[in-house]
């Protein structure tokens, strides 16, 4: 890390959550100005450059220790003019992201549809190997648990196996979500939850994006045929910053293009808050190339097809989705946190990490 980078981050860390790093012309850690200070990849970077200079150094589950902070300032995203945020001073695994959100909206909790399509970033976590080790081994290979999609389509229901028949048990958050966005928008309980303590023991992995709250903008009363515009915070308790965050992004950008789609309202904003912010020590050199790097013009989102043809939130398919003008740096290497068992409790069995897939 460069000498300017290190006193910015110092200077961000002591002025606190209310400075805006992105509002001077501020170097890139190469000598040179930012080209466009206000590009919005720059929250993202700037972040990791603060946690490199002032974060804690702490042990982790993983034996590989991290340097954290807590509770950093959001992140903020726009979605306007069909902007989908795909970071770009590195490769965002997009096809993974579409495939994954997919696999949530299914609700499905089997990995191995997901590696059918050379998807990998779920195999280690429904691996025998694995399961068998953290109390599972009762399942057989790929059966995750009740995780986030089981819980976003059937919050509450008793959990059998990835292969058992759901259809009408639970709660349907997501929905119930695209319901209120249509016909109670000033609902302050448009909640997507796949934290459920009751079912955590059951899956091979807690979710790490735990919540979201989507919230309507109602159209100026003067511009009658104006859209609402559909915002989504999403809380996320562990934060990769390395290799999860710049796929959560996206994910949950997505998620909200689409019920944005079919719910017909504007896509505005997506806004994300971390609680534990992390670099993985083995991640800081790689992270230190990424932070040479100036950022790109973030690419757009078009569905190729119409509103009615896709019908409602489990209408989407793969081929639905045109990003158009990603041009991102090239991929940076970085490891995948290996998953430590050893002599833990439960509790520390899980790995909220991500395959090398992501970088």
């Amino acid at each position: 890390m460069t000498a300017d980078i290190t006193a910015a981050a110092a200077a961000a860390a002591a002025a606190g959550p209310a400075a805006n790093p992105r509002s001077s012309k501020a170097g890139n850690g190469n000598g040179k100005e930012r080209a466009n200070p206000q590009h919005e990849e720059y929250q993202y970077l700037d972040l990791i450059s603060r946690i490199i200079s002032t974060g804690q150094s702490r042990p982790d589950r993983t034996g590989t220790g991290t340097v954290a902070l807590f509770a950093p300032p959001s992140l903020r995203f726009s979605l306007a003019n069909n902007t989908l945020p795909l970071l770009t001073t590195k490769r965002v695994f997009l096809r993974g992201v579409i495939a994954e959100l997919l696999w949530f909206i299914k609700g499905s909790t089997d990995a191995k549809l997901l590696s059918d399509q050379g998807v990998n970033i779920w195999d280690g976590n429904g691996s025998k190997a694995f399961l068998e080790k953290v109390g599972l081994g009762h399942r057989r290979e790929g059966d995750l648990g009740p995780v986030y999609g089981f819980q976003w389509r059937h919050f509450g229901a008793e959990y059998g196996d990835a292969d058992g028949d759901y259809e009408g048990k639970g709660v349907d958050q997501l929905k119930e979500v695209c319901w209120k966005i249509v016909n109670n928008p000033t609902d302050r309980r448009i909640i997507l939850s796949a934290w459920n303590p009751k079912d955590l023991p059951l899956m091979a992995l807690p979710p790490c994006h735990m919540f979201c709250q989507f919230y309507v903008t109602l159209p100026d009363p003067s511009t009658p045929c104006a859209k609402p515009k559909l915002s989504c915070l999403m809380y996320q308790r562990s934060c990769d910053l390395g290799l999860g965050i710049p796929f959560n992004i996206a994910s949950y950008s997505l998620l909200t293009h689409m019920i944005a789609y079919i719910t017909d309202t504007e896509p505005h904003e997506f806004i994300l808050q971390m609680g534990d912010a992390h670099v993985y020590k083995d991640h800081i050199e790689p992270l230190k190339t990424q932070l040479e790097r100036e950022p790109r013009a973030f690419p757009s989102l078009r569905f190729k097809r119409s509103k009615d043809e896709v019908g409602d939130i489990d209408g989407f398919t793969v081929d639905d989705f045109e990003v158009e003008g990603y041009k991102p740096w090239g991929k940076i290497e970085m490891k995948m946190s290996p998953i430590h068992i050893g002599k833990v409790g439960r509790s520390g069995l899980y790995a909220c990490v991500r395959q090398l897939s992501l970088t």
